[in-house]
């Protein structure tokens, strides 16, 4: 796998697909399916610095499960596998 390192406060993320299946057993297209709101973190940034110059740390961690934004980050592909970069702030909350 390419490996990719992001910078600052940004997360990869892997998005988790919804499932096709919904309760009733109506199976819904690819075409309807919203883009997905929950994710794996892949890796996350060192964190940002502030107006001091002293580095904030991370929230996230690898492996947390996340809920993001529907549209938020940016999309893209590694070893043709479907990624999401956010920024942390953009994230707006971990599932336990």
């Amino acid at each position: 796998m390419t490996k990719i390192r992001p910078l600052a406060d940004r997360v990869l993320v892997e998005p988790l697909e919804e499932k096709e299946v919904k309760k009733g057993g109506i199976v819904i297209p690819d075409s309807a399916k919203e883009k997905p709101q929950e994710g794996k973190v892949i890796a996350v940034g060192p964190g940002k610095l502030d107006d001091e110059g002293k580095k904030i740390p991370m929230t996230v961690k690898k492996g947390d499960r996340i809920l993001m934004p529907e549209y938020g980050g940016t999309e893209i592909k590694i070893d043709d596998k479907k990624y999401q970069i956010v920024r942390e702030d953009d994230i707006l909350g971990v599932i336990e």
